[in-house]
């Protein structure tokens, strides 16, 4: 099969398309024929300094979300999942590939009126941002603050916590990401590039921190007293520099994780069943082919996308 191989950390150029051997569907497990990949900023981030969860064996195939449809499946699954439509994880590796095996019990299915594209944008996006809204307890009439909001994570964001009821306070870089942003339904939309964009922003209850950083820092300091910031991100490199010390002194609340397995199924669930009702559309920006991923990775890295990117197999 055809595959996108990782064998030492660097810039997108060491990501090479080439040959991998099939894999098989083991004891519990299926094997789905990979139609969409999906690519995150995390995973740029993991092929450039291999900074993770877990520490690789290289050479390796990346990639840790895909859809596509189950051909096999491996001892004590039943052969009712053959033919069926489903995302899922992969575990942090294999999915920049033609076919991936994974345990059975991490499959979704993708509702009828879903296409695969969308279901892939939003397995690990939908999740994220139906998992930070619910823990930030977005409340109807609160003013929120999304900063990169159109991006993967900041797109859903917005969607999410206007239908909560707030009012929406959009930031992104540069005008035509900006005018995006309003687009997908933000209340006010200001460019964090520009001199003077937190005195435009004005005052918030809830901060959604995707950027860290500068910009994250000074996020915080919108903060009304009783406020909430959720950190999810760290687009510019570093995280904010907002301490338990620096919310407490200001009756602001740093929102942690959104949850443990159960939660994030559940929150996965949501997000596909939001999308099938009309509800959330999560923005797929761009599409590259597989062999071209080191390009998908440079687009990411420069900044140059908009929502969500995603291989084709």
């Amino acid at each position: 099969m055809r595959a996108v191989w990782l064998g030492e950390f660097g810039g997108p150029g060491v990501l090479v398309a080439g040959e991998a051997p099939d894999p098989v569907a083991g004891p519990g497990q299926v094997l789905v024929e990979v139609a969409f990949s999906n690519v995150t900023f995390v995973e740029t981030q993991f092929r450039a300094s291999g900074s993770g969860p877990f520490t690789p064996e290289l050479p390796m195939i990346p990639g840790n979300g895909v859809g596509g449809v189950i051909s096999r499946v491996g001892e004590g699954v039943g052969l009712g999942l053959v033919g069926k439509r489903v995302v899922t994880s992969t575990g942090g590796a294999g999915g920049y590939a033609q076919r991936v095996a994974v345990d059975a019990s991490l499959v979704f299915p993708v509702p009828d009126a879903l296409s695969l594209d969308v279901a892939v944008a939003l397995l690990a996006d939908g999740r994220t941002a139906t998992g930070l809204v619910h823990a930030a307890s977005v409340a109807p009439g609160e003013r929120v603050l999304v900063e990169a909001a159109a991006g993967g994570v900041g797109s859903l964001l917005v969607q999410l916590a206007k239908a909560a009821g707030a009012e929406v306070v959009a930031a992104a870089g540069g005008a035509e990401k900006v005018a995006r942003a309003r687009e997908l339904g933000a209340d006010l939309a200001v460019d964090y590039t520009e001199p003077g964009w937190p005195e435009k922003a004005g005052e918030v209850d809830v901060v959604f921190d995707g950027v860290g950083g500068e910009i994250g820092t000074t996020a915080f300091s919108l903060l009304r007293p009783g406020g909430r910031m959720a950190r999810y991100g760290l687009a510019s490199g570093t995280w904010a520099e907002v301490s338990e010390e620096d919310a407490r002194a200001r009756g602001v609340t740093l929102v942690g994780s959104i949850g443990d397995a159960a939660a994030l199924r559940g929150f996965t669930e949501s997000a596909l069943a939001a999308a099938a009702a009309g509800r959330l559309a999560p923005v797929i920006g761009q599409r590259f082919p597989l062999a071209d991923a080191a390009e998908a990775h440079a687009a990411i890295e420069a900044r140059a996308t908009f929502g969500k990117t995603l291989l084709v197999a």
